[in-house]
């Protein structure tokens, strides 16, 4: 991580620090909002978040209010970190650290980046559903230097949690059911947001969030228990966060739940024995906010002192928001509770990440780079756009109804078309307005002959008037549907995950009109569409895409670009089937049409659309699967022909089941895949590798075993739809 000469510079730099300076480093700040209301700061959240008081209410009241920045504070070397991302009051801030405080010790400015900071990407679930490891990596890049040049120097990104249970809001901001793609995705994001050290203005600190199995919460309630078995927390909650420290992720961030009774703020298992000791993680862990006092609430801290001491003994280096470190622990250290040993060490990972990333020598960011990027850089558009054609997922397309004529009269329809903060998706936080691209701003841009009626949206009433003369005057009517930004994301979990409002309705009366109906969903979860699956003829999945969603949807729509993105997460048909994935253990009495199986009365078992799955407007023949084993891996070959009339590009999938094992194992699992660009009438022969030393699971005790026996492998176009073979492996 660091230069011998480095590593000395921050020894010496720690052998002179007091107490109270050391303990300041491991104390994060935000922003601290002062005066101009009459309600604490929370409680205003909270009118804002029930409705009590409009956006534009809270706007007001926020023009007249002060924020105190801890400048004072910042001056004593009692701070260590602040979160911002203003670059002209970053270099501020950073100068009181460098010229004003004692030793002249920087700050880290870490803020949320989950998919872009200004150049907004698609939300991690649909962009997991590209299937392409490069993307990952170069939106990640753009992210990094748009974050250098806002000051940042810490991305609190990417973030991992494997989500099976779309209840959880979540589940929008991480890459989808599956550990091995979550992997790939973790890889892809570290190399772009740490890789590029040609220059101190490209990269950033990634940190992993949140540790641990925090996605797994019971009933897919934010913020609520988790409770698994060690091999189910190695095998599939823990996968991508070693991925990504192997990669080299330099930090991660602790998860608000608890895990098997202990909360993951206060964890040494988890974050001691596992991340530091195990994985090795060279870098520093911060709580979430206010992660060390909820450990009070939750009843395994007596108070604030307590919570503060469990912490930092368990590995928990940086305290965010809080102040518990700051009013707590050096009384902590002089009382015995916490070692010396175990202060420095929290305080060397901070300074050594501060050190890699060269704030000791560039604290400041350039004037240059400040107004280089008061306008978005056009290459970082195209990366945007790129990324969200290639996660958008074409569901159904009966009678080819796609890709629309130009010069056909285009109906569009619903309030989530034209409106530009609906297209940027869950925790996307610096975004301007000016950048943001609405379908009906694409479609109009692609030279479409489109005409739009609102009609109504997943809140309100249905104007049905409005669908009627949509229906008469457009030859074919497109309905943009599904969720708002605000119904998923944090403290979004939902107990009826399917489309809200009033919204299939509208879908009914367009169909009852006989007009063709092409249905294009916003949403940021998988949501439970039983009914439109049924009913209505052509489906596309667009996620929340970003700032350049619209152009994306209206090359797609319009045939300009062949649909490749695939499903990153199994969609339901009804709400009650979640926790639903298709990795999941063989049962006993695998799900069938006879009663005494797996399966629901008033309910298929199965999912509506599984994982992996997607459409194109061409179709792939899979043939001649053959597997070939070396002493290191099975090469798994197979041919795969483009027989449409269009050029695409195929996601091919292998997938894996362990047939007989000293633990249950899944039905299938993910172990490799590539995007294969194939011309009309092409036929190409795909070879995947999968290294034996990848076919293995952890057991109760942690340990990875290999097991000699017999494996299915498959290969296919989905989870679903795969071609077979059996081998025997003894290893």
């Amino acid at each position: 991580m660091l230069t011998d000469a480095q590593k000395a510079r921050v020894e010496e730099l720690l052998s002179q620090m007091t107490i109270e300076e050391k303990i300041g480093q491991m104390n994060q700040e935000s922003p601290s909002i002062v005066g101009g209301f009459s309600v604490p700061f929370p409680e205003l959240i909270e009118m804002l978040n029930d409705g009590r008081i409009s956006q534009e209410e809270f706007g007001q009241i926020m023009s007249t209010a002060k924020r105190d920045f801890h400048e004072d504070d910042i001056r004593a070397g009692l701070v260590g970190s602040m979160m911002g991302d203003d670059p002209v009051k970053a270099n501020e801030l950073q100068k009181i650290a460098v010229e004003e405080s004692r030793l002249g010790i920087p700050l880290i400015m870490g803020f949320d980046v989950i998919h872009g900071l200004r150049t907004v990407y698609p939300i991690a679930i649909a962009e997991a559903g590209s299937f392409d490891t490069d993307l990952f990596e170069r939106t990640a890049r753009v992210a990094a230097k748009e974050s250098r040049a806002h000051g940042i120097g810490w991305n609190f990104a990417p973030m991992l949690d494997v989500a099976r249970d779309s209840r959880w809001g979540r589940v929008s901001e991480g890459p989808g059911e599956d550990p091995y793609l979550a992997s790939c995705f973790a890889c892809a994001k570290i190399r772009g947001l740490q890789g590029d050290r040609s220059s101190a203005e490209n990269y950033v600190a990634a940190c992993l969030k949140h540790y641990v199995a925090y996605s797994a919460c019971e009933s897919g309630r934010d913020y609520n228990t988790t409770s698994m078995s060690i091999s189910q927390l190695h095998n599939v909650y823990l996968p991508p966060f070693k991925a990504a420290v192997e990669e080299g992720a330099l930090t991660a961030m602790a998860s608000f739940n608890d895990l098997n009774g202990v909360p993951c703020t206060v964890n040494p298992y988890t974050l001691r024995k596992i991340l530091k000791g195990e994985y090795g993680m060279p870098g520093f862990v911060v709580s979430d906010a206010n992660g060390i006092k909820e450990c009070v609430t939750h009843g395994i801290a007596e108070d604030d002192m307590d919570a503060g001491v469990q912490a930092v003994n368990a590995g928990l280096d940086m305290d965010m928001g809080t102040h518990i470190f700051k009013d707590h622990l050096k009384q902590a250290v002089e009382e015995g509770r916490v070692s010396m040993e175990v202060l420095d060490d929290a305080v060397r990972r901070i300074l050594s990440v501060k050190m890699w990333l060269g704030l000791f020598d560039n604290p400041y960011v350039s004037e240059e780079n400040i107004e280089k990027y008061k306008k978005l850089p056009q290459e970082h558009v195209e990366v945007a756009l790129e990324a969200a054609k290639k996660s958008i997922v074409l569901l159904k397309n009966e009678g080819n109804v796609l890709p629309l004529d130009r010069k056909q009269k285009i109906s569009l329809v619903g309030t989530l078309a034209a409106n530009s903060e609906e297209v940027i998706g869950a925790w996307a936080m610096s975004w301007k307005r000016e950048d943001c691209v609405t379908i009906l701003d694409g479609m109009k841009n692609a030279g479409a002959n489109v005409t739009y009626y609102a009609c109504g949206g997943p809140e309100g009433e249905i104007n049905y008037d409005e669908v009627k003369k949509a229906c008469e005057e457009g030859d074919v009517v497109v309905a943009v549907v599904g969720e708002l930004v605000s119904m998923s994301g944090e403290a979004s979990s939902k107990a009826e995950t399917g489309m809200p409002g009033r919204q299939r309705e509208m879908l009914q009366a367009i169909l009852d009109s006989g007009r063709p109906l092409v249905t294009v969903l916003m949403n940021g979860r998988p949501m439970a569409l039983g009914w439109e699956g049924e009913h209505l003829p052509v489906m596309v999945e667009a996620w929340h895409l970003g700032i350049q969603m619209g152009n994306a949807v209206a090359a797609v729509l319009l045939g300009d670009e062949n649909p490749s993105g695939r499903l990153a997460s199994s969609f339901p048909y009804v709400t009650g089937q979640c926790p639903i994935y298709y990795n999941h253990p063989s049962t006993g009495r695998p799900g069938s049409k006879s009663k005494f199986t797996s399966r629901y009365l008033d309910a298929p078992f199965k999912a509506l659309f599984p994982f992996g799955y997607g459409l194109s407007y061409t179709t792939y023949e899979y043939s001649d699967m053959k597997v070939q084993e070396t002493a290191d891996a099975l090469e798994v070959s197979v041919n795969v022909k483009n027989t449409g009339d269009r050029s695409g590009t195929e996601v091919v999938q292998l997938y894996m089941q362990d047939i007989t094992a000293s633990l249950v194992r899944p039905v299938k699992e993910l172990k490799g895949f590539t995007r294969v660009p194939l011309a009309a009438g092409e036929e190409k022969t795909v070879t995947l590798v999968l290294a034996k030393k990848d076919m293995g699971f952890y057991n109760n005790e942690g340990e990875y075993v290999l097991e000699d026996g017999k494996f299915n492998l498959f290969v296919g176009a989905n989870s679903e739809d795969c071609l077979s073979e059996q081998v025997t492996v003894k290893f």
